[in-house]
């Protein structure tokens, strides 16, 4: 084995071994703070900062309720509005591709920044039910969705803006300055309020399972605070849709290979792919790009030759 590939492999053991460390303590937390939820509230969270969220204008809790019991409407946008928001979608606004569409940086009339994304497609009462149901989903670690619009042959979702981006941003796009870095403290705070998102998911009644949770989908506000991004995207986009949108080379690396289809995942491909994650967080680089082809996209079978 070279040199270059000797080193390759020495981050890669350091780095797993980090990995089960890692998933030991911040599961271990997680356990322990299911345990207290029936001591907590009805949303099934057991963060204590989820009130304290709404103390400062929170939104929503997963019943669609906030602490005083009063019921959170879904806002249903104009396309007019939207447009508005977002400088008729002008190329200064675009953020990016994502899951569900287009996405658009966008300044509703209030002054609440948002991201707005956007997708052909047919008004659908399966859309707006599917989107109903996500908004009664809140936790402090889940980005929220703050409406929908349908117009214009347009499907549209309308969410809070996250000004730092992705995770997966941070770590390896090459676009970011190389000399500014996430420190191990901030990345362990990543990693602690991505698990209390997919663990407050995995608490309800029934459990909401991700089915997409991969680095991209973490996101960081402006205070660093991590959220898990496009809760039930695979699922409403599976309602509205023809086929599986998610056969991807990058979805399959944070697939458990054990669970053949996305209708059998239950919250254990969704540990799997946060086990993925916390191996891109730690060592810094897309997973993706170190699997051999042999190993066919498949993190267990790993080589590195």
């Amino acid at each position: 084995m070279s040199r270059s590939l000797a080193v390759i492999a020495g981050v890669a053991a350091g780095g797993l071994a980090l990995v089960i460390i890692g998933l030991f303590f911040l599961w271990f937390y997680i356990f322990k703070s299911r345990a207290l939820s029936s001591k907590t509230s009805e949303t099934g969270s057991s963060d204590p900062s989820t009130l304290v969220e709404w103390n400062r204008g929170g939104r929503m809790s997963s019943t669609g309720c906030g602490p005083s019991g009063d019921q959170q409407s879904l806002r249903q946008f104009t396309l007019q509005e939207l447009e508005l928001a977002a400088k008729n979608f002008n190329e200064s606004n675009y953020v990016g591709k994502g899951t569900f569409g287009l996405v658009y940086k966008g300044l509703l009339l209030d002054g609440t920044l948002v991201a707005i994304k956007r997708r052909l497609g047919y008004p659908m009462q399966e859309f707006v039910e599917e989107v109903r149901s996500l908004s009664k989903i809140w936790h402090r670690n889940l980005v929220t969705l703050i409406g929908y619009c349908q117009e214009g042959g347009c499907q549209v979702l309308v969410y809070e803006y996250m000004p730092n981006g992705s995770i997966s941003s941070h770590l390896y796009d090459t676009r970011r300055d190389p000399t500014v870095r996430l420190e191990f403290k901030q990345r362990l705070s990543i990693a602690i309020g991505a698990a209390k998102g997919l663990s407050h998911l995995h608490s309800l009644v029934p459990p909401v399972i991700h089915k997409g949770f991969k680095t991209s989908n973490v996101l960081v506000d402006e205070n660093f605070v991590a959220k898990v991004a496009d809760t039930g995207m695979v699922k409403l986009l599976q309602k509205i849709e023809d086929g599986d949108p998610f056969q991807t080379s990058e979805s399959n690396v944070f697939s458990d290979p054990e669970i053949p289809n996305l209708e059998e995942l239950r919250e254990a491909g969704d540990v799997y792919s946060f086990g993925v994650f916390l191996l891109e967080l730690v060592i810094g680089r897309e997973v993706a790009q170190l699997i051999s082809h042999e190993s066919a996209g498949s993190l267990a079978q790993w080589k590195c030759t």
